[in-house]
């Protein structure tokens, strides 16, 4: 009785081995779709994922559903941390700024204080 069982078993597995692949798994269209603008999967934005799914008979909008709210705060968030980093950024090239002019006056200084040429150097650097 065993001898058949371990057979059988052994046919079977030799029947279904796995092949593995090492290439990544992508999704049809998603470099069609990211060459012409469009998000990398249909379900990401867009109307079908954005506009209700109905409305009432008497043309007022149908409550919003949890995953179009969820949507909105994700969205929200991101612009508050693009304006937030905006701003940073502003700040630093300010920064940036004004160090560049604090060390060019520095600079324009430490020139005005040098010597200045005298006599026939003077009259050689005029001309």
């Amino acid at each position: 009785m065993a001898a058949p069982l371990r057979s059988f078993c052994t046919t079977v597995l030799k029947q279904t081995t796995r092949q593995f692949s090492s290439t990544c798994v992508t999704c049809a269209g998603n470099k069609w779709r990211l060459e012409h603008g469009l998000a990398r999967s249909g379900s990401e934005y867009g109307p079908l994922t954005d506009l209700p799914d109905w409305s009432y008979a008497d043309g007022r909008p149908a409550p919003p559903l949890k995953g179009q709210i969820r949507r909105q705060k994700q969205r929200e968030e991101f612009a508050k941390r693009a304006v937030y980093l905006n701003a940073e950024m502003d700040e630093g090239m300010d920064q940036w700024q004004k160090r560049k002019n604090n060390e060019r006056q520095k600079e324009e200084h430490l020139r005005s204080l040098m010597l200045k040429p005298k006599g026939s150097l003077l009259l050689k650097n005029k001309k």
